[in-house]
């Protein structure tokens, strides 16, 4: 299939702007991808309540690519905290599958739209806040972490992005430094898009009225153009939330978020 000059381009300016918020936010990507991917697939005609859809899981691939590619980067400046991602990991397995293979498949794309913009928009404005923790608290034990997996990749599987949504105001709040956060949020979205892509793949093959060159709910041209140029910028980005002071990178990360809730909450409303 012939694709336009003009979508490879909007697709490659995409992945590039991604992949540089995923290594800066540890986000993945997927808080960008999902409102634009919907909007272009709008544009190729695809029914809006299966655009939400395959706009999440095809914006979940992509962060396979681009959190291998920002953590590489985090994990040079010694920011990534393993012993969070292998208590958290077991966790997001469970609920990401739980997501991806049941309740993605039956809930609408319009209720997705809205549960994306609600948890988007709940997590910027506690951000923006920057309310300070408890000096004492801590990051749970390790059932309390397998709890907390387990929610961060159920929600991520619902709405398509990497975790960082949840997983960094988590663990800011459990008094773990930002920076250090977002490196690891970026470790996590590797196990959170794996899981979560196969249960997209499985549930969505039988689904009609998709646009040609896809598998399940991805969408691939989306998938090989946003992921071949993300993982281009994504190092950048992580470097650059190294020079960043934390101050700075939470207003850009609660700024984001707001603009992108309220559009999908927008697109949500209106296809309901």
């Amino acid at each position: 299939m012939h694709l336009p000059l003009l979508l490879i381009l909007e697709l490659c300016a995409l992945g590039l702007v991604a992949g540089f918020l995923a290594g800066l936010l540890g986000i993945g990507g997927g808080m960008l991808l999902v409102p634009m991917l919907t909007y272009l697939l709008g544009r190729q005609q695809v029914n809006p309540d299966l655009a939400v859809k395959m706009a999440i899981a095809t914006s979940m691939a992509t962060i396979a690519f681009t959190s291998l590619s920002s953590v590489r980067a985090h994990h040079r400046h010694g920011a990534v905290r393993w012993d969070i991602v292998l208590r958290l990991a077991p966790g997001i397995v469970l609920g990401g599958l739980l997501a991806s293979l049941g309740a993605f498949s039956l809930l609408k794309g319009a209720w997705l739209a809205i549960l994306f913009s609600l948890f988007v928009g709940f997590s910027a404005v506690r951000m923006w806040a920057d309310r300070k923790p408890s000096p004492t608290r801590q990051m749970p034990h390790a059932a309390g972490q397998l709890l907390a997996g387990g929610m961060i990749g159920f929600l991520s599987g619902l709405v398509g992005a990497g975790g960082g949504f949840v997983s960094v105001p988590f663990m800011v709040w459990c008094n773990v430094a930002i920076h250090s956060a977002v490196a690891t949020s970026a470790a996590l979205g590797f196990p959170i898009a794996i899981v979560n892509v196969l249960g997209y793949v499985l549930s969505g093959l039988s689904v009609a009225g998709r646009p040609a060159l896809s598998f399940g709910y991805i969408w691939l041209p989306a998938l090989v153009f946003v992921a071949a140029c993300s993982v281009l910028t994504a190092p950048l980005g992580a470097r650059a939330a190294h020079q960043l002071p934390v101050a700075q990178l939470k207003r850009i990360f609660a700024s984001l978020l707001l603009g992108l809730a309220a559009y999908m909450l927008w697109k949500g409303l209106a296809a309901a």
